[in-house]
């Protein structure tokens, strides 16, 4: 057996993928985990692998790491960004021409990928907020619940409140400022789904969008934000099984192509 090791150390959750891959069969996942990455990331991607060790019994032949902690992953082969993992993830599951959206704790991209699997654009927002999940977080907090409860919220909401501002903090206030002229909190938190994915789409609007789309990552699990990116690009968007896992599993296939 012949094990390659994929790890995405995220801001909010570092995930991990093993792969069992041999030229005449089909890769095959030994192990998949997801953790929250912690105040030490580095130290819980080593804690993470070593976990997956030793429950398979062998050590990867190679292990790359990706993600915004990749270049801390000194226990790591090689590192690769997260749009080549996503794009690689995604297209093994779908081989065909498509776009991948992915919101993640720290930034969103949104990825153009060729009929032969090759990332062919691709745009990013990794210097503000809003637009990721760090501002799903502070919004979720506004209102008294974690990010799953804000999706709760949203489901539940019968109108839709829109949140004028642009900046994190200032949307933060606003949200404040309608829950004491009690505004129901899942309209709000409607509006603030709304808002975060009129962000995503604005930035996605800078490639030609190929359909189908694919969201990945931990956000695109509330129904709500892909019910919301959907109405923003007015085209039906696909998630895959564990779509958190979706770069973790390209960085393992990477990993296995890899001849040196």
């Amino acid at each position: 057996m012949t094990l390659f090791a994929g790890i995405d150390i995220g801001s909010v959750a570092t995930k991990l993928i093993i792969l069992d891959s041999n030229p005449d069969k089909d890769k095959n996942i030994m192990y998949s985990q997801v953790v929250p990455s912690s105040h030490d990331p580095e130290q819980t991607a080593k804690d993470l692998l070593e976990k997956g060790i030793e429950a398979i019994g062998e050590e990867p032949v190679k292990i790359l790491a990706t993600g915004y902690g990749r270049h801390i992953a000194d226990f790591s082969t090689t590192t690769a960004t997260e749009i080549t993992c996503h794009a690689k993830g995604i297209f093994f599951l779908y081989p065909a021409k498509c776009t991948v959206i992915d919101i993640g704790g720290q930034d969103s991209k949104a990825i153009s990928i060729s009929k032969k699997g090759k990332v062919t654009d691709f745009v990013m927002n990794d210097k503000c907020a809003a637009g990721t999940g760090r501002f799903l977080e502070v919004m979720a907090s506004a209102l008294g619940v974690d990010p799953p409860g804000l999706n709760n919220l949203a489901l539940n909401a019968k109108n839709n409140i829109k949140i004028s501002s642009t900046c994190t903090v200032f949307a933060e206030s606003e949200v404040i400022s309608l829950i004491s002229k009690k505004t129901p909190k899942e309209d709000i938190a409607l509006g603030v789904i709304a808002s975060i994915a009129s962000r995503v789409a604005s930035m996605t609007s800078r490639l030609n969008i190929i359909e189908p789309v694919f969201m990945t990552g931990g956000v695109c699990q509330a129904a709500s934000v892909v019910t919301a990116m959907e109405d923003a690009i007015s085209r039906k968007i696909k998630v895959p099984k564990d779509p958190q896992l979706i770069g973790a599993f390209g960085a393992a296939i990477i990993a296995s192509e890899d001849k040196s």
